[in-house]
């Protein structure tokens, strides 16, 4: 079992994976930038951090290892435990953690982790395939050299008509070197704005689609759920069930009462779930007092009604 390789794929897809009683990896929108002591060009991309503090568990990285391993929940919670305590361990003792794709972890003096995350994955599938790059820098002094070299190696003769004439040539030489250089840097620049505009549309693009997405994002939090006021057309529930599949999380609550309204009309047990911190309504398809029922009714949600349901687990 790989679970470095199951958090890296849930990063592509989510900002905030938990390892729980370790800590949780979060991503964050990076613009493409131009390095330029260097002259390379950076596309855009996420950057990723942890924090120690993140450590309850939201159900997320367990549910998707269950799902691909064909275990049970409780099974992988115990093997993820092992393995947090090996980690734990292994930075206690001074040694350097290092996780494949992530980054390293160790201890400072005062028993903090310090993260240094990888940069050799971006985790942006929006700039999938794009790599950085070093550009050339215009040097017009070389250009200079070039043409005075050339014009050494050019034989020539000056004959008395002729003779005039040759005092305006140097004029000319130095003339043509600088239209060569303003050519040259015009190019230059007609190439730099079009990788700026191109960088722009992506970024457009980028924001149009979290735009899009923003009604049903997904956070995760262990902590309770803040209900709404009483004025709700939506009935509110006191659960005693801990593991909710979730349909969806939306910013405001007359979409979130939609929702719930279109599950009922297909026959779903659907209900408004309350109000996480982030101000997001969470509305579910079920709710389960059993965890290995609730991860089986996703399985089935996700294979007959959608794709991004997923599973929240409150104590």
């Amino acid at each position: 079992m790989s679970v470095e390789q199951y958090i890296s794929e849930l990063l592509y897809r989510y900002n905030c994976v938990v390892i729980p009683e370790f800590g949780a990896f979060l991503t964050q929108m990076k613009s493409a930038f131009i390095d330029s002591s260097s002259n390379t060009f950076y596309p855009p991309s996420k950057s990723l951090s942890f924090n120690e503090q993140l450590t309850s568990n939201d159900g997320l990285l367990i549910s998707y290892m269950a799902e691909a391993e064909n275990a049970t929940y409780e099974t992988i919670l115990k093997d993820i435990n092992i393995k947090v305590k090996e980690w734990k361990k292994s930075l206690r003792q001074g040694e350097r953690l290092q996780i494949s794709n992530l980054g390293d972890f160790r201890l400072n003096k005062e028993g903090k982790m310090l993260f240094q995350p990888s940069k050799q994955v971006n985790f942006l599938t929006s700039s999938f395939g794009l790599t950085s790059f070093v550009t050339v820098p215009v040097v017009r002094e070389i250009l200079k050299e070039e043409v005075v070299a050339l014009e050494d190696k050019v034989p020539f003769i000056i004959t008395p008509e002729e003779r005039n004439k040759s005092a305006i040539r140097p004029f000319l030489k130095y003339a043509a070197i600088v239209l060569l250089a303003i050519s040259t840097g015009l190019t230059g620049y007609r190439a730099y704005n079009e990788t700026v505009a191109n960088q722009l549309l992506t970024q457009q693009k980028a924001q149009e689609i979290i735009s899009n997405s923003i009604q049903e994002a997904t956070f995760f939090d262990s902590r309770p759920l803040e209900l709404p006021a009483l004025h709700l057309e939506v009935t509110k529930k006191v659960f005693k069930k801990q593991h909710h599949v979730i349909a969806g999380a939306f910013r405001e609550l007359n979409n979130a009462e939609r929702k719930v309204k279109q599950l009922r009309e297909k026959g779903y047990n659907a209900s408004y779930l309350g109000k996480n911190k982030f101000g997001l309504h969470h509305v579910t398809f079920d709710s389960f007092e059993d965890p290995s029922e609730a991860l089986a009714y996703l399985k089935n949600i996700r294979l007959t009604e959608s794709r991004d349901a997923w599973l929240l687990s409150v104590k």
